[in-house]
């Protein structure tokens, strides 16, 4: 899922834009920090992707490494009746894959990559007046990455390399009505120094910078115990070279690593997400949603994404919090991404490199809140 963060909004299928519930809202909308009460939150996600991959009749199973830890935390403070500060501590993952055996024409060793990225966001809200409010989150990103068995590549086994950056989320938050909300978002380009040991490997001589993203939300309230919220979001790899250049005829001449060097060939994606949450008693709360989101693997560019075969597209969530006792509450969360496969067809080698690529996944998160 993307952007949400918190057991809270991805229990709500990631939907958060105008729905901000905890300390860690500002990862969807830094303007949701001017409605959320002063709170700490300290969370634990575990997460674990089931990918694989098939080259004519060889399988290939990439789950060596299959089990991920991913922390959050997040703290809000009032700073004044119009004034609110947030900062907040999330990491990011799913970018991995360890393979058993080494992959024809990567090279001769077993192959795989992880990445993994944390993000630090201070964030200040200013109320408008009591219904309307604007959030800015200046981003700082740290990223580590290796990879493995790509010799072919003329990539060797480096370990980790290390990478930092930084950008700006910016949002706004309106409750039109008693019933009505609605909020909208934007992260820049977060700009991040290049991975120098992996040069040779991502275009633009080792930069992988992460892409943009704006969204849009709403939150509707019909009764006093019920809130619908719906998110649509769009991400724009394509404007990464290194994820977003295809692997082509043209791309290859120019070489690994060059400026208009080769890359994963992920196209924009546009994301869905909805959820319903449920107070059912003043102690708990309940919560169910989905995400949609289209392909960014097309078939054509299976072959690299070998190494990073995300191709699922559609996530079922659900999760519940217990205030278990005065200004305590437990939240839970457990999200499923069904499988999906794409199957490769006319990748830039020929039909040797028309790779099959698979994925399915299971998140579980819980997360403990407190509130002065």
């Amino acid at each position: 899922m993307t952007s949400a963060t918190g057991s809270k909004p991805k229990a709500s299928g990631g939907a958060g834009v105008a729905f901000p519930q905890d300390a860690l809202a500002l990862a969807a909308n830094p303007a949701g920090a001017a409605f959320v009460e002063n709170r700490f939150d300290l969370g634990l996600s575990y997460f674990r992707p089931d990918r694989s991959a098939s080259l004519g009749s060889a399988q290939f199973d990439g789950n060596e490494t299959e089990q991920f830890f991913i922390p959050d935390i997040g703290y809000k403070h009032s700073l004044s009746s119009h004034w609110d500060f947030d900062l907040a501590v999330y990491g990011n993952g799913g970018m991995n894959t360890d393979y058993s055996t080494s992959i024809p024409g990567f090279g001769a060793t077993p192959a795989g990559v992880d990445l993994s990225q944390v993000f630090i966001t201070p964030t200040f809200a200013y109320k408008l007046n009591e219904n309307h409010a604007l959030g800015i989150a200046p981003i700082l990103a740290f990223q580590q990455f290796k990879a493995h068995g790509l010799e072919n590549f003329g990539v060797g086994n480096s370990g980790y390399d290390y990478s930092y950056g930084g950008g700006v989320r910016i949002g706004y938050i309106g409750k039109l009505t008693e019933w009505l909300t609605l909020g909208a978002t934007y992260q820049s380009r977060i700009f991040a120094t290049r991975f120098k040991d992996y040069a040779n490997l991502f275009a633009e001589q080792g930069s992988f910078d992460i892409p943009s993203n704006f969204a849009a939300g709403l939150a509707l309230r019909p009764g006093r115990q019920l809130t619908f919220a719906l998110d649509v979001e769009r991400i724009l790899y394509s404007e990464v070279k290194s994820v977003g250049n295809d692997l082509s005829a043209a791309t290859f001449a120019n070489g690994l690593g060059a400026a208009d060097g080769p890359g994963f060939g992920w196209r924009d994606v546009t994301a869905v997400k909805t959820g319903i949450a449920f107070d059912a008693t003043e102690h708990l709360t309940l919560r169910i949603g989905y995400n949609y989101s289209t392909p960014p693997i097309p078939k054509n560019q299976t072959y690299f994404n070998i190494l990073a075969p995300g191709v699922v597209q559609h996530h079922l969530t659900a999760g519940v919090t217990w205030r278990f006792r005065e200004h305590w509450e437990l939240s839970a969360f457990y999200a499923h991404a069904f499988e999906q496969a794409v199957r490769g067809a006319g990748n830039f080698f020929g039909p040797p490199t028309d790779a099959n690529l698979r994925m399915n996944q299971d998140t579980f998160s819980i997360s403990l809140g407190w509130w002065p």
